[in-house]
């Protein structure tokens, strides 16, 4: 008699039959378990909510008076008839893998994950499993990260040539993760750190947390581009070249990214620097995670997932493609939060 899978794929998300659970469903359920809190993958509307309990601060921010339990990394829950824990993914504060078992059987959610320390989110915990559940947003060769270190330098040399210039460097990242990531990295005796509203209010959550971040000036309406001589102004992508960012006058503007790597998406995006950066996987880590978990099956989700599907395929993987509403990091906005 064969057994029904851990996980099955609808509609709704990826189901645990066993337990009666979805995890990081995009239509609305009774009992969602969330790897961590960007949009694409922490939705409202859902009953109950089970996440990390450093990723609870943030999921109250975004999604308001939610139910929702919280659990430590590594201790294991028993939902149903499926034996539940979370591990670090090392994409962002809070984020996690997803180890469910049932008779036996393992399968791992992973989320969006990156495998390189960063300073700041948990460190990426490989996890053994059976089946694991990767993302590809990054799953071309040409993706394949600088150091941490070699951007930082790039980002503060940039900081005090445009000071010296006479201009305002206004960079873009996402809100979540990649800003407070970038704050870490930045040199606060260049000058002070600007931030825009979306990027403060997160960065105020991850602090009261205990994360470690710099000092930095909110930019109100009241603020003015003369106000703080030699600043660097962290916002959104979508603010640059905006109304919002040309209360600082002539600005030198940068986005941090992944996508920074590909020449035709830097002049897409009309910036004057371009930092490859991202909370993601390149190609090499994708595989070195794929190869830590031993796992038979691997279902590749949302990025390139044709191409690095059938590269798994050719390299002796059991791999399929599976159809979600998961974004990754995208070009051209910050919907990914």
């Amino acid at each position: 008699m064969t057994r029904d899978p851990v996980l099955t794929f609808t509609d709704r998300g990826i189901f645990c039959p066993a337990g009666g659970f979805f995890v990081d469903p995009w239509r609305p359920v009774d009992r969602a378990l969330i790897t961590h809190g960007h949009a694409d993958h922490a939705r409202p509307g859902h009953a109950r909510y089970l996440a990390t309990e450093a990723a609870a601060p943030v999921l109250h921010h975004r999604l308001g008076d939610i139910t929702l339990e919280t659990v430590a990394y590594g201790a294991t829950l028993r939902i149903g008839d499926a034996l539940v824990s979370f591990h670090p993914a090392g994409h962002v504060p809070g984020s996690a893998q997803i180890r469910i078992e049932v008779a036996g059987e393992v399968w791992v959610v992973s989320g969006d994950y990156k495998v390189v320390a960063d300073g700041l989110s948990e460190p990426f915990e490989p996890v053994r499993c059976h089946s694991f559940i990767t993302e590809s947003t990054f799953g071309l060769p040409v993706f394949r990260w600088p150091t941490q270190a070699d951007v930082a330098a790039r980002l503060n040399q940039w900081w005090r040539e445009s000071v010296a210039e006479g201009v305002t460097p206004v960079l873009g990242a996402y809100s979540l993760g990649k800003a407070q990531r970038l704050l870490a990295m930045l040199d606060p005796a260049i000058g002070p750190i600007l931030t825009h509203g979306a990027v403060e209010s997160t960065t105020e959550v991850l602090r009261r947390q205990g994360y470690a971040l710099p000092d930095t000036v909110h930019v109100t309406p009241e603020t003015k581009g003369t106000d703080h001589p030699g600043a660097l102004v962290l916002a959104p992508p979508s603010a640059l070249g905006s109304t919002w960012a040309r209360r600082f006058g002539k600005v030198s503007g940068g986005f941090a990214s992944g996508w920074m790597q590909l020449r035709g998406v830097r002049r897409r995006r009309a910036v004057d620097r371009g930092f490859v950066i991202s909370d993601h996987a390149d190609w090499t880590g994708l595989l070195w995670a794929i190869e830590q978990t031993g796992a038979e099956n691997i279902y590749v989700t949302h990025g390139y997932t044709d191409v690095f599907t059938r590269y798994l395929n050719d390299s002796g993987w059991n791999a399929a493609v599976v159809r979600t509403e998961y974004e990754g990091e995208t070009t051209e906005s910050e919907s990914a939060e």
